[in-house]
């Protein structure tokens, strides 16, 4: 058994530890913060099998200036940021390309179909199995021109058996009464679902990793000591601390250790916003998308959670809470009888490659390290699978799917 080190307290480093401690490595987890409170903490709390459409998808370049000049738009970009983003963004709009899409959707399938899967062991471990909810979604469109653009998207994930129902107005408002009136089509995933607190999750999954006999130190991750072989300490604001294996699950800091291990890789810190009504005095028994709004509404157990939006503007720069009330302004409009008497705003980073898909598996230049980043927007799905996988290559197991697809030499 070896001694693991994991860079990274988010659910995709937390499940990783949670896989490996099953196996009897001796892990611990460094993050500067606590479990569950960086990205982790505000997503849309979706847990989709078919989340296997990359963001980049053909015709993604014509939709651009009207996202952009749309005031409630789903993406914006900081002009101060443009040059710095335009490498990324020209990776991005490369792989709309219609085979290189057919490929994401072939890679995604067996990571994010397995996620339910994935995480049951974990969550019965930790007493949490009322987090994971199989409720399937509700996708709406106002327009019926704007689903029928998106056919080709529908038709990857039907051709690669994603179960699902059409709905017309009648059949939306029987699946979600409280919606506006103002839908004319719709689609009912039934396969899909979600978890209740994504917070509650990974700090639950923590904890029962804590009690397994691994270790998660509140500790800042400055600078990685290199010998030959690689990592050989990680630099941290309490002194440095010796590795035999590295697991890089750092979220959108990620790209960062990476290149100090000489792998330079395309991440983008794509921000993303949601609002949280803790008494929005509606009904909402499953989640529901605005395709055209690019957004999910969530129930859960705090209440209902609206998330979207694509800001790019950096890691480090401000929040524009701007973005968030435009959610808000969405929102009212989807559930006119909402109550905002309470409300909270969050920002997190999503760590996002151009391609639409993670960094999975060792390092091309390091045999000590191994990397689970990069997801993008389903981190929270692909989180239990990523660390199964993980534990697999360490273990020297195959995988139960082949990760060749998600190698870091794949931007070489």
């Amino acid at each position: 058994m070896r001694n693991i080190t994991i860079i990274g307290a988010g659910i995709v480093g937390i499940a990783t530890a949670c896989y490996l401690r099953r196996d009897g490595h001796a892990v611990t987890v460094v993050d500067q913060r606590p479990p569950g409170e960086y990205c982790s903490f505000g997503n849309a709390g979706i847990l989709s099998p078919g989340s296997i459409v990359p963001q980049s998808m053909p015709g993604v370049l014509r939709k651009v200036p009207k996202y952009l000049l749309d005031p409630l738009g789903p993406l914006t970009v900081r002009w101060s940021y443009l040059p710095r983003a335009t490498p990324w963004l020209l990776r991005f709009l490369a792989s709309a390309e219609r085979s290189r899409v057919e490929k994401t959707a072939d890679a995604l399938l067996p990571l994010t179909g397995k996620t339910f899967d994935a995480y049951d062991p974990l969550v019965r471990h930790a007493g949490v199995s009322d987090l994971i909810r199989k409720t399937g979604y509700v996708v709406v469109y106002e327009r019926d021109e704007s689903y029928r653009g998106d056919a080709f998207a529908w038709q990857l994930r039907r051709d690669r058996g994603v179960e699902i129902e059409e709905l017309d107005a009648a059949g939306i408002q029987r699946r979600v009464p409280s919606l506006a009136k103002i839908y004319e089509r719709g689609l009912y995933l039934p396969e899909q679902g979600y978890v209740a607190n994504p917070e509650r999750l990974t700090k639950a999954l923590a904890a029962q990793f804590e009690r397994d006999g691994g270790s998660i130190l509140r500790r800042e991750v400055r600078d990685i000591k290199l010998a030959p072989h690689g990592p050989q300490a990680l630099e941290t604001d309490a002194g440095p601390l010796p590795v035999e294996t590295l697991v890089v699950c750092a979220g959108a800091h990620s790209g960062e250790l990476a290149a100090k291990l000489g792998e330079k890789v395309p991440i983008e810190a794509e921000r993303g916003y949601h609002v949280m009504y803790s008494d929005p005095r509606i009904e909402l028994p499953l989640p529901v998308s605005s395709a055209e709004g690019k957004f999910f509404v969530t129930p859960m157990e705090m209440g209902v959670r609206i998330a979207g939006q694509a800001e790019f503007a950096g890691i480090y720069a401000a929040p524009d809470y701007r973005r968030a009330d435009v959610l808000a302004k969405h929102m009212q409009r989807m559930f006119p009888d909402v109550s905002m008497a309470d409300t909270t705003q969050w920002m997190g980073r999503r760590p996002s490659m151009p391609d639409s898909m993670p960094v999975i598996g060792p390092s091309a230049k390091a045999p000590n390290v191994y990397y689970a980043f990069g997801h993008g927007h389903i981190g929270l799905c692909g989180g239990a699978p990523t660390g199964r996988v993980i534990a697999d290559l360490i273990a020297g197991r195959p995988p139960a799917f082949d990760v060749s697809p998600f190698r870091i030499e794949r931007f070489s």
